[in-house]
């Protein structure tokens, strides 16, 4: 299993979470993260990271987007179109019958969002989607639409079919994140401190979630569970169906927490991913590796951790799976393509 960081410093961060070798008497000491990689891979503070198998992907205020191969610890160079603004959101998409991503999207300062073909690197379409800068884009699990929210404080869906914006909604304030759950039946959308969960099929609200500070990063776990972290520097777990914290590591980090990942099972049944296992990462540039089950213990350790000396801005983490090595290809060549039959 991998994780990626990005760092205001410019430098992309690489690591391999593995077993220890040597037994231990301590107990919470049972996995470690090793390091694959580290250069500074753009010219400007990294903003986003995304990762699916061994493709990985960073976006830059430098308004390019960098590509990496996992399996190999490599940089694969940088996409041939380039955003002409800051890149603030990544997203791969995969089947779920598929070990490699198909598409990469991206989401830029300016307001367009970029679609790419993974299989080589190439880009199909980019469209305006918002009037100001968008904050945050998600794929839906069937790959057929995506979710942006922007600075303009409006809620736009994206028809990825058709490769056109199909919905326009103003929400009367300026969301930062959204996120799916797992099943695609409902949908997260976070500003400031407040969590709003929403339904999939209509966009009504559900229930409101009330942090206590700032929200700075979210995912999806398992069971209706929303994992959070932000300026209170706890990782916060969330039950979605209630609308309750579910459970909480306090002070995980020394300052802010800017990504969070779940690691979950796959199907090659390597022992280091547990569905209780989740990777955070904090502007005090440690990354750790936490047991959740720990939440309810007086003060959780964690299982792992890296300490890069950097200002971390974000984290994306995946099991590397086999798959035909992704190549940057000509932007050019699909450019006319009206939309994305082949998703």
């Amino acid at each position: 299993m991998s994780l990626i960081a990005g760092s205001y410093e410019k430098f992309i961060w690489g690591y391999k979470l593995k077993p220890l070798k040597s037994h231990s008497s301590s107990n919470h000491k049972t996995l470690t993260l090793t390091q694959l990689f580290s250069y500074p891979s753009h010219i400007s503070p990294i903003t986003t990271v995304a990762v699916s198998g061994s493709a990985a992907a960073s976006g830059s205020n430098d308004d390019t987007i960098h590509l990496y191969d996992l399996s190999s610890s490599s940089s694969l160079g940088s996409l041939l179109h380039d955003h002409t603004s800051s890149v603030t959101s990544l997203s791969f998409y995969t089947p779920q019958n598929l070990s490699f991503p198909r598409n990469l999207l991206s989401a830029s300062a300016d307001g367009f969002v970029s679609i790419f073909d993974a299989d080589p690197f190439v880009l199909l379409k980019s469209f305006k989607v918002h009037k100001k800068g968008i904050n945050d884009l998600v794929v839906h699990p069937s790959g057929k639409l995506a979710l942006t929210v922007g600075r303009d404080q409006c809620l736009a869906m994206v028809n990825l079919v058709r490769g056109r914006r199909s919905y326009y909604h103003k929400i009367g304030k300026e969301a930062a994140l959204i996120k799916y759950d797992a099943s695609g039946d409902k949908f997260f959308m976070v500003s400031e401190e407040k969590i709003g969960v929403h339904d999939a099929e209509d966009a009504k609200l559900l229930c409101d979630l009330e942090g206590n500070k700032r929200v700075l990063c979210a995912t999806p776990g398992e069971n209706g569970v929303l994992f959070t972290g932000g300026e209170d520097r706890n990782i916060t777990a969330w039950d979605t169906n209630s609308g309750k914290v579910a459970y909480c590591i306090e002070d995980a980090h020394t300052a802010r927490v800017k990504g969070i990942v779940v690691l979950s099972k796959n199907s090659d049944g390597d022992a280091t991913d547990d569905p209780h296992l989740v990777a955070s990462a904090s502007s005090d540039g440690v990354i750790r590796v936490w047991d959740v089950r720990m939440a309810f213990k007086e003060k959780p350790i964690p299982l792992a951790e890296a300490k890069t000396n950097s200002r971390l801005t974000c984290l994306a983490g995946s099991s590397i799976k086999s798959f035909k090595r992704p190549q940057v290809g000509n932007s050019a060549s699909k450019e006319q393509n009206a939309g994305m039959e082949d998703l």
